[in-house]
């Protein structure tokens, strides 16, 4: 399984989950979870969708273990975190799962980051190895 296959689906179930959400508080007139909701829509709609593309632009990466560890962790830490943060704001406690899912996202960010320095690094060592035909 390649990191954009997981990445572009997980996008989309989770902003088709944030806009009934967001539908559903304004029926009742209670927007109390609204961090949540966006939250959710961005860490798990925005932030998965662009690491889906740059995975997509870059296959190598996108085949590797890392880049799916990567994704799953950050899926996991979008989950946790919005349910957390969605107890919190609405008054059911919360703050350990918005905790653990914060430290999960950035732990997923670090990971992230790393992958795409990394392959920079590598993209320049191997353009500078290369010497050009005479």
């Amino acid at each position: 399984m390649k990191a954009s296959s997981l990445s572009f689906p997980a996008a989309v179930l989770m902003v088709l989950a944030g806009m009934v959400w967001g539908i559903i508080m304004a029926v009742s007139q209670d927007h109390s979870a609204m961090p949540a909701h966006a939250h959710l829509n961005l860490l798990g709609w925005v932030s998965l969708f662009l690491f889906g593309l740059f995975y997509h632009l870059h296959p190598a990466i996108d085949r590797s273990r890392i880049a799916l560890v990567q994704v799953g962790i950050w899926i996991v830490g979008t989950v946790v975190l919005t349910t957390g943060v969605g107890l919190l704001h609405t008054g059911h406690g919360g703050e350990p799962l918005a905790i653990a899912g914060s430290f999960a996202v950035l732990g997923g960010m670090l990971l992230f980051g790393w992958i795409v320095i990394r392959r920079e690094q590598t993209a320049a060592a191997f353009r500078g190895a290369v010497v050009p035909a005479e």
